[in-house]
């Protein structure tokens, strides 16, 4: 892995190298591939962050499956804003199917609570979570996150999808601010 890496004003170090993350992707869609074994799954990726894990995440998974994308956003700069906004919606008929919600990192809930009053009202069979990142000190919601890469302190982390203002989602590994 790099040294420290600048985006825009903030110094970040490396955190969790792209082996680790690829370890803890297989290990995810292992025990996906069991436990979803007699379900067709719908795969619905939360648009931007969660775009590299999904791919990377679906690519293990053998199981028959579909795959969507939705868009909701939280953040500015280094914070949430508390607000989610929904940009582009669910399309799929999922009554009665199992939804994998995939996220890039769950810290305090509110991106899954509003995922969850969008596709509970739709009659699913069951909800399952799927996170590379989960911060257990900032989560406040009640909603179960089933699939967990890694927990992590409630720290600021970019990379491997996830961004300052936009910027180092491109990055292979993750990085945390130094």
């Amino acid at each position: 892995m790099s040294q420290l890496i600048t985006i825009k004003d903030k110094q970040f170090k490396p955190y969790i190298t792209q082996q680790k993350i690829a370890e803890a992707v297989k290990r995810l869609a292992d025990q996906i591939n069991i436990e979803l074994k007699d379900e067709f799954p719908l795969f619905l990726a939360v648009l931007n962050g969660s775009f590299m894990f999904a791919a990377d995440l679906l690519k293990e998974i053998e199981i028959p499956c579909e795959v969507s994308f939705i868009k909701l956003s939280s953040y500015q700069g280094m914070s949430t804003t508390g607000a989610i906004t929904e940009l582009i919606g669910l399309n799929e008929n999922i009554e009665g199917r199992t939804v994998v919600i995939i996220e890039d990192i769950v810290d305090s809930g509110l991106t899954l609570e509003r995922i969850n009053a969008v596709l509970v009202p739709k009659k699913v069979k069951q909800i399952k979570t799927a996170t590379i990142l989960m911060k257990p000190e900032a989560y406040t919601k009640k909603y179960s996150v089933d699939y967990i890469g890694f927990k992590i302190p409630n720290d600021f982390v970019i990379g491997y999808g996830l961004d300052y203002d936009g910027l180092g989602r491109n990055l292979k590994e993750i990085h945390v601010l130094a």
